[in-house]
């Protein structure tokens, strides 16, 4: 029974060393544990005191962009009327000339049939042949 005894007490002493080896290296990872809770809370702090304010800017810098956006939106739209006017103003121009160039051609011709009559030799009286003419008798006078 002496021998039981001794493996017991044994046993208890192992147990004890070995808690207490447990003991020795948990120390330091607590200390490393409460460190890092103290790092969190510094960051949980600095990050409620500063994200509320980044949070506004990002929101405001969005409303911004949509604004931008929808300026930018209105722009290409007058932009693709003022192309659209600009279109049916070169078309119109381009009418414009078609009709112009017609009625100078027009024009033209006229000058030139009017400057080859003018310049054309009057035409000949038409002749009738000898015996189909008769003089026309003098008007009488009177005595």
């Amino acid at each position: 029974m002496a021998e039981a005894v001794f493996i017991l007490g044994l046993s208890l002493l192992l147990v004890a060393v070995s808690l207490t080896a447990v003991l020795v290296a948990l120390i330091p990872a607590v200390q490393e544990i409460a460190r890092a809770a103290r790092s969190i809370d510094k960051l949980a702090e600095t990050l409620s005191r500063d994200l509320p304010p980044t949070l506004d800017a990002i929101r405001l810098t969005g409303m911004e962009i949509s604004d931008l956006t929808d300026d930018v939106s209105q722009g290409v739209q007058n932009a693709s009327r003022l192309v659209e006017q600009v279109n049916q103003g070169v078309q119109s121009t381009q009418q414009t000339l078609r009709r112009t160039q017609i009625s100078t051609r027009s024009v033209w011709v006229g000058m030139k049939a009017a400057w080859k009559a003018w310049r054309q030799p009057p035409p000949r009286p038409h002749r009738l042949p000898p015996e189909r003419q008769s003089l026309p008798e003098p008007p009488a006078q009177a005595e």
